[in-house]
């Protein structure tokens, strides 16, 4: 199957996944704080759920190591990648994954720059087992679903966003994803931070970087909660005073965290 060919029921496969964050987040019962977080294709996710059900109940999205707005390269979306590039990649799937999570890792924390320093040998031992552990046609499968195209999505998204993307991300190339969410202005709301020399697993080789921006994303949602719930107080001529700012400053948030 084709990397073009396969897109229709890639696309079913991440609607059935966006419905189940719906159905967790109705179990839960979360309240209205909640903030819906994602990783790599867990940004599709978060993307494709918004797109599709709204942001009832949701108060921010943040999304670390962006896949959308369309990976894929075509006649009408240019800056995408070269189908034959993903054909190869399951082509060496199929030749041999464990040799093709090798590789891929490597890539997804740049082990060439990066290690030992900020990415150590256990860690990337670790990482290969969670992938080793997955079915042969999953690590087969999940390739094509790097292709869906969520630019449907991005204009219905109605809360505030966040965008954290290493610079030298090799697996979701920068240019391809959060440069083109910045620049054409794809997201009504949204903050995007780079994080220089990052490659795709930012949360784990910058971490200090990644945990600041999405702290200070998080605080002003506290802030806006804050104005929100004394702001009938002010209108009526009562003070407000430092502890009602405490309260919501230290006031956590729910996250729903998606990871792929």
């Amino acid at each position: 199957m084709s990397a073009r060919g396969a897109q229709a029921g890639d696309d079913l496969r991440l609607a059935d996944q966006s419905l189940f964050t719906g159905v967790l987040e109705d179990h839960l019962a979360l309240d209205p704080e909640v903030v819906l977080a994602g990783f790599s294709m867990g940004t599709g996710e978060v993307t494709r759920y918004l797109g599709t059900y709204g942001s009832a109940g949701v108060s921010k999205a943040a999304l670390f190591g962006v896949i959308p707005p369309f990976l894929l390269q075509t006649d009408e979306n240019p800056k995408g990648v070269p189908a034959e590039v993903f054909d190869g990649i399951k082509q060496t799937v199929l030749a041999d994954r464990y040799a093709w999570f090798d590789s891929f890792f490597a890539n997804f924390y740049n082990t060439d720059v990066l290690a030992p320093d900020r990415i150590g040998d256990a860690a990337l031992r670790a990482s290969f087992q969670v992938a080793a552990g997955s079915s042969p046609y999953a690590s087969y499968a999940c390739v094509d679903t790097w292709l869906t195209d969520f630019r449907g999505d991005l204009p219905k998204i109605d809360v505030p966003t966040l965008v954290v993307h290493g610079t030298a991300d090799r697996i979701l190339p920068f240019e391809a994803t959060a440069a083109r969410l910045r620049d054409e202005k794809l997201i009504a709301d949204l903050t995007v931070v780079s994080v220089d020399d990052g490659p795709h697993n930012i949360g784990w080789t910058h971490p200090e970087e990644t945990n600041a921006a999405l702290l200070d994303f998080l605080s002003r949602l506290n802030i806006l909660l804050w104005a929100q719930a004394f702001g009938s107080e002010q209108k009526m001529g009562h003070p407000i005073s430092a502890s009602h700012l405490s309260v919501f400053s230290g006031r956590a948030c729910a996250m729903l965290a998606v990871t792929r």
